[in-house]
């Protein structure tokens, strides 16, 4: 398990060394999605939405960034090591790969992890995805505006969701920067800030309605 605790408002985390610790491997040129999360736990709709992901977006990789928690719940996660074992085992798929690098780096920051790939894969292509739940609240992530600016972010509708990014803060701030979703396949080779939305067939799976369900 990956603690975490917080000082002066900072999330602090212990650094995981385990073998899902460093970035898969990449070459360049490669179009490479990240798709973050805690994962807990992982699910079919998961899958879903990375299978979506992979064939709209032309990606040659795309990475479950297994986080070792959400800065903005009070409540942790299962463990970490628990939660990769079973993004592993349901993630069938050579284009899925599995990391713990936001542990590996010490912090549960995504600007930070962006941050830090961008400069150690400069010949790498990567994007953003993200649901449209959380986009509706991206604005309260630490450095949010420099996620844009890093790397181009693609929304990935969700069931009941849609309007929340058309509302949300982040689409007001970038608005002019929306690629049409008729356009994904070129966001990656897009002028950065780009982003766009991916309207995704319907699958109403997640963490939360499993979590729910164990615990009735």
């Amino acid at each position: 398990m990956v603690p975490m605790n917080k000082r002066d408002g900072t999330v602090i985390i212990e650094k995981y060394a385990g073998p899902h610790a460093k970035a898969p491997l990449v070459g360049a040129g490669m179009r490479v999605g990240l798709l973050g999360g805690s994962y807990d736990p992982p699910h079919t709709g998961h899958v879903h939405i990375s299978l979506e992901a992979i064939k709209r977006l032309q990606l040659d990789q795309l990475w479950w960034l297994v986080s070792p928690g959400n800065p903005l719940k009070e409540q942790g996660p299962w463990p970490l090591e628990r939660r990769l074992q079973q993004c592993t085992e349901l993630a069938q798929h050579p284009k899925i790969k599995i990391t713990a690098l936001e542990a590996s780096l010490g912090s549960p920051y995504t600007a930070k992890t962006l941050t830090y790939l961008v400069r150690r894969y400069p010949a790498t292509q990567f994007a953003w995805l993200m649901g449209a739940d959380n986009m509706a609240l991206v604005h309260l992530w630490q450095d949010w505006q420099q996620i844009f600016r890093a790397v181009p972010v693609a929304v990935l509708d969700r069931p009941g969701q849609r309007h929340q990014v058309s509302s949300s803060i982040a689409a007001h701030v970038f608005g002019k920067h929306r690629i049409r979703e008729q356009e994904a396949a070129s966001l990656l080779n897009a002028r950065k800030p780009a982003w766009t939305i991916l309207n995704v067939p319907l699958n109403y799976e997640s963490s939360t309605r499993i979590r729910d369900k164990h615990r009735r």
